[in-house]
């Protein structure tokens, strides 16, 4: 996916088109800084920062964090040392300051259910873009590395 959006022209990224965020940069901003804010919280991050729409970050630069969030987001899940370590519960604030207690294996879910929505809007969005060569987003395709 991110090799497609790199491609992307500036009028791809921020054409309005009618989804949960108004343009496949909104969409990738969010999906990448919801990613972030759990990965950090998963870390016991004291003070998870919220990137939001940080339009100050070329695509280029948003994406590169992205992939590195889901690297470590792997790495977490590989150090886990067995099922009990899934059951953690981790204690977090939500945006609005809300207080709430989840187990890791319900963050992750969450986490995974949230971006394969997203991409799936992307692949949408992108159509509506004019791209034409969409790569493969089924989780089954990762697991084969196609």
């Amino acid at each position: 996916m991110v090799d497609t959006i790199l491609k992307l022209t500036p009028e791809q990224l921020d054409m309005t088109i009618v989804s949960s965020f108004d343009s496949i940069r909104k969409t990738i901003m969010h999906t990448y800084a919801a990613e972030y804010i759990w990965l950090q919280r998963l870390q016991l991050a004291e003070h998870p920062v919220w990137v939001g729409n940080a339009t100050d970050k070329s695509m280029e630069e948003v994406c590169q964090h992205w992939l590195q969030v889901s690297e470590e987001l792997l790495a977490f899940v590989n150090k886990q040392f067995d099922d009990r370590a899934l059951e953690h519960v981790v204690q977090y604030q939500n945006l609005q300051q809300v207080q709430f207690k989840t187990p890791v294996f319900e963050v992750l879910t969450h986490i995974f259910n949230h971006a394969t929505y997203h991409r799936g809007q992307l692949v949408t969005m992108l159509r509506q873009a004019g791209v034409t060569q969409i790569p493969g987003t089924d989780y089954i395709k990762w697991i084969w590395k196609i």
